[in-house]
């Protein structure tokens, strides 16, 4: 396939780095040539220096050639004009980055089709969203559900008094047989674990288990968890982020907003009727014990500065706030995240990434997730017929070791894998996998 980046930030690198590994023709255009530098140590990418509006560029490109053309600049004006102008040119599909809520309205009166755009994403809505989700299942560092919650796939961090300290997976799934679970992967010092029947967990595991609904309250007990409801939220920022998630929590729940600038606070006041905005500095400890931090649920930090996010969610944690969640965009800043304390992290770039990915992979995967901090991947593949992983049980197919079959999504119907479990064609299945099982992954779902 050949794909056309344009914009070589953090999104545009992301997608670069994930796919240089695969066998397709990636070209990246950008203004700046320090940043196609970055990519100059991955193979078969071409760059070209220059701004994905000029046909000129486009025509180097090959656009007319492009199977796909992703513009992801932080520029939303280029974004659309250079998709619009790339599917105009030949380009078979394109993706565009925006920055305006409103072209993703039901009301919107432009149909961006007819214009040449084929999918418009939106980082600060899908960051949004992922930090509702985590707030309303509290206990969660990450939340995932596949066909409406048929599935779901949940990461935990190990409390030292957690009933599954110490002992294995053969242990754990012999003495909880009546319920269908898979522990997925495991992340400890810096490391993602595909995990086997003699490992053990040890505490501050952070562990990833796919379950059926009804095994999730099972799941939060053995790693030492109760999913209590949250009523009182405090949100750092009054960003793009930090607005829509007051907006879509405080209808349920009592929200406060603090806002340093004094113009946006009082904009802010105007648009949330239901949540409380308050105008001050969130990293003063002492403002954020007057306005009673000590007795709210969670504390979501969604400022532009990463560095603020991070200290204020570890103070938060300090003074006994359930849950800490922060916005940290710092790509280098991710894996430190996870040993210093901090609940749950949201990186709105590479949450954009993995929404692009799933149209560039194979027909056969619908969906494409990348965990924040973790080097692995969560796939959801339609089976189809007459395809390898069909023709024998799944201990006979010679899955790849670093990767592992979590659950399969049969109609209504859903259950968790085991080695004697039959995959049909048309089921969908989940995997979890490291970057070196994919390839050998869509061998058996050709």
């Amino acid at each position: 396939m050949r794909i056309i980046i344009a914009g070589m930030g953090d999104v545009g690198y992301h997608l670069a780095k994930e796919l240089s590994n695969e066998s397709h023709d990636i070209i990246a255009i950008d203004k700046n040539q320090q940043r196609l530098s970055r990519i100059d140590s991955m193979t078969d990418i071409l760059t070209i220096t220059g701004s994905s509006t000029s046909l000129a560029i486009l025509k180097e490109a090959k656009i007319g050639a492009a199977e796909l053309f992703v513009a992801v600049t932080s520029s939303e004006d280029t974004n659309i004009s250079s998709a619009i102008l790339a599917k105009k040119m030949g380009a078979k599909k394109t993706i565009a980055r925006i920055a305006n809520a409103e072209y993703l309205s039901k009301d919107v009166e432009v149909n961006f089709k007819d214009l040449g755009i084929d999918f418009m994403f939106y980082p600060e809505e899908l960051a949004a969203q992922e930090t509702v989700n985590l707030i309303k299942r509290t206990a969660a560092t990450d939340l995932l559900e596949f066909e409406g919650g048929k599935v779901t796939v949940i990461g935990l961090k190990l409390d030292k008094n957690a009933p599954i300290i110490n002992k294995t997976l053969t242990e754990v799934a012999h003495e909880h047989q009546n319920i269908d679970f898979r522990i997925v992967a495991i992340y400890r010092n810096f490391r993602t674990i595909i995990p086997r029947g003699k490992d053990r967990f040890i505490a501050n595991d952070q562990v990833f288990v796919i379950t059926k609904p009804e095994g999730i309250e099972l799941i939060l007990k053995l790693a030492g968890k109760e999913n209590i409801k949250f009523d009182n939220i405090m949100i750092l920022g009054g960003s793009k982020i930090g607005r829509r998630v007051a907006e879509l929590l405080q209808k349920d729940m009592t929200i406060k907003l603090i806002e340093s600038n004094e113009d946006k606070s009082f904009l802010l006041a105007d648009d949330l009727p239901g949540t409380l905005v308050i105008q001050g500095d969130g990293r003063d400890i002492d403002l954020l014990a007057q306005e009673g931090i000590i007795d709210v649920d969670a504390f979501v930090a969604v400022t532009d500065d990463a560095e603020t996010n991070i200290i204020t969610c570890l103070m938060a944690k300090h003074l006994g706030v359930k849950k800490a969640i922060a916005l940290v965009d710092k790509a280098d800043y991710v894996p430190l995240t996870q040993t210093i304390g901090l609940d749950s992290l949201i990186n709105k770039k590479l949450i954009a990434a993995t929404n692009i990915l799933q149209f560039v992979r194979r027909g056969e995967i619908i969906a494409q997730t990348t965990l924040e901090g973790i080097d692995a991947q969560l796939f959801e593949y339609v089976v189809q017929p007459n395809s390898p992983i069909t023709k024998k049980p799944v201990k006979d197919i010679g899955f790849p070791k670093d990767a592992i079959i979590g659950g399969v999504i049969r109609g209504d119907k859903s259950f968790i894998v085991v080695g004697d479990s039959q995959i049909k064609a048309h089921d969908k299945v989940v995997i979890f996998s490291l970057p070196s099982g994919v390839k050998k992954i869509e061998k058996l779902f050709k």
